[in-house]
């Protein structure tokens, strides 16, 4: 438990509890980042798999 730790009010009756969560603040941020990332995978493999199935599909008299 941080010993810098003081509520806003300058009490400690209450300091216990609410430390115990001062490791988990950053973490919504983190999940957040986390999400962005992936959809931004997802994006990039759907584009890319996209552009293969267009390659792929056959061509009538070589040009369609």
């Amino acid at each position: 438990m941080p010993q810098s730790a003081k509520l806003a009010d300058g009490h400690d009756d209450a300091r216990p509890w609410q430390t115990g969560f001062l490791g988990q603040t950053g973490q919504l941020e983190v999940a957040n980042g986390r999400y962005v990332d992936a959809v931004g995978i997802v994006g990039r493999c759907e584009a890319r798999d996209a552009a293969a199935v267009k390659k792929a599909r056959p061509k009538i008299l070589g040009i369609f």
